[in-house]
Parts: C-alpha cells; sequence; structure tokens
C-alpha cells in the first residue's frame, strides 16, 4: 500500500440541471493544482438528489458518462460519484468508479430512502464491490446505506477505506456525525463522506459536513457548510498500526447477507 491522495469537492448542486452542474464541477476542479488520485463528488452530482427519473436518467453511454471519462483523463486519475442511470427499463443509483483509461465499475445503491419515495422509482443494488487503488482496497456506499452497519461490516478485513457519497439533509446532521465515526471504529477502516451543500428543488437544506475519519475515530477532514474542494492524504500506517495494536476485527461474527 502506498500513501493515497484524495480530493473531495462539497459542491453546490444545481436541481436537475445537468449541464449546469457539469460546467461547475469542471470549473471548480480546474483550481486543482496538485497530482490526486482519487476525486470523489457528492451523491447525484450532475442533478441533485431527485425522483425525477424520466427527466433526469441517463445511459451508460450518456452525457455524464463521458464527462467522467474526459474528466479522470484530464487529472490522471479516478474520479466517482453517482448519478441516475436507466438500464432495460430500470432506474438506479449507480455509483461510478471512472478511471483515466475509460474504464469503469459501478455500485448500485442497496438501500433506497423509502422517506423519499426512493424505492418506489430505483431499483435496488445486490452486491457490494471492494476496488482497488495504490494497494488500498476500497469500498462504495451511498447516503442511506449508511444507517445499515451489516450491510458495510468488514469482514475478514474487506477493504480500507469506506467511502459514502450523500445527499443527507441538514436536519438529520447530528446522525451522520455520529454515524461515520462509528463505521470507522466498528470496522478498523478509514471513512469518507462526501456530501453536498445548499438548497434543493424541495426546498431541503444540505450543510455539507463532509469528512474522512481514521480507523481510530480521529478527524483526518471535516468542512460544515459551503462549497470545499480540499486534497489530503491518508498513510497505510495508520490502518496498520490501529489494527495491529487492536485485532478487534479477529474476534468478529462471521455472517452472510442472504
Amino acid at each position: 500500500m502506498e500513501p493515497l491522495k484524495i480530493t473531495i469537492f462539497q459542491a453546490y448542486l444545481f436541481w436537475e440541471n445537468v449541464d449546469k452542474n457539469l460546467q461547475n464541477l469542471s470549473l471548480r476542479l480546474s483550481a486543482l493544482r496538485e497530482k490526486t488520485d482519487l476525486i470523489i463528488l457528492p451523491e447525484m452530482f450532475n442533478t441533485g438528489f431527485t425522483t425525477n427519473v424520466e427527466k433526469c436518467a441517463e445511459t451508460m453511454s450518456g452525457k455524464t458518462m463521458h464527462w467522467l471519462y474526459e474528466t479522470s483523463k484530464k487529472f490522471d486519475c479516478v474520479i466517482a460519484g453517482t448519478l441516475i442511470i436507466e438500464e432495460e427499463g430500470k432506474y438506479f443509483n449507480r455509483f461510478i468508479w471512472m478511471s483515466p483509461d475509460g474504464s469503469y465499475v459501478h455500485y448500485d445503491k442497496r438501500h433506497l430512502f423509502s422517506l423519499a419515495n426512493e424505492d418506489k422509482v430505483f431499483t435496488a443494488g445486490e452486491s457490494r464491490v471492494i476496488l482497488p487503488l495504490k494497494g488500498w482496497k476500497i469500498c462504495p456506499m451511498i447516503c442511506y446505506d449508511l444507517r445499515f452497519p451489516i450491510w458495510s461490516r468488514n469482514q475478514n478485513a474487506a477493504y480500507d477505506l469506506l467511502v459514502y457519497t450523500a445527499s443527507w439533509p441538514d436536519k438529520r446532521s447530528q446522525h451522520w456525525r455520529a454515524l461515520i465515526p462509528a463505521r470507522a471504529i466498528e470496522n478498523q477502516a478509514f471513512v469518507i463522506g462526501v456530501n453536498r451543500v445548499g438548497h434543493d428543488g424541495n426546498e431541503v437544506y444540505y450543510s455539507g459536513g463532509s469528512m474522512c475519519i481514521n480507523p481510530n475515530g480521529d478527524v483526518v477532514y471535516y468542512k460544515p457548510e459551503d462549497e470545499d474542494l480540499y486534497t489530503f492524504t491518508i498513510y497505510p500506517k495508520d490502518l496498520e498500526e490501529n489494527r495491529d495494536r487492536f485485532p478487534f476485527l479477529d474476534d468478529q461474527d462471521q455472517f452472510k447477507i442472504l
């Protein structure tokens, strides 16, 4: 494993406006002046969180996928975030992990937010994915997945970094601030949560709070309110020292999700 340099963009998103969001993202990312390994964007970074799939869904060969490829190639790094994808008549809240060579891996959101009728419109994912980068094993999750610790349980040290890309409203920000450190401590992994800021078209307010927590529960990065483009580095020694000193993962229950 090598040190991993990560850039978080806690973005203001324009409601259901793909062109304006992609333009804003490109403009803000142009401020990057140092090499990074991974750029992480919020949930539904091209539209804001919406269930208006007829208007906002794209295909896997659509405009936003092309933008992800061009941006990944430009910065010579992986770029990741979620968008609404239509596939064979079904809609998915899909996390895309795009590499500079145009190859990609995806994860479909497992837990759909019933309070906003996400479950009425989208199809839930059925499996986790683990993504390799510079020797790190990275597990992507999406927003509401944060509330379900069994789905993210780090059995047999399957991952080193857990990533949540989110549209998490301010009125439940206390839960966000509590659950992300809990996931880091219980899974002995780095955890990153990337949220958005501003109001959406339903007048829901998002206050950011994007963060990175190390396996000991310490804050590496935290940003409430306001747009923020920030790059930081996580180090293998912090992970290895924690797991060597406290081998809690060896004592965990073994189970299988059916």
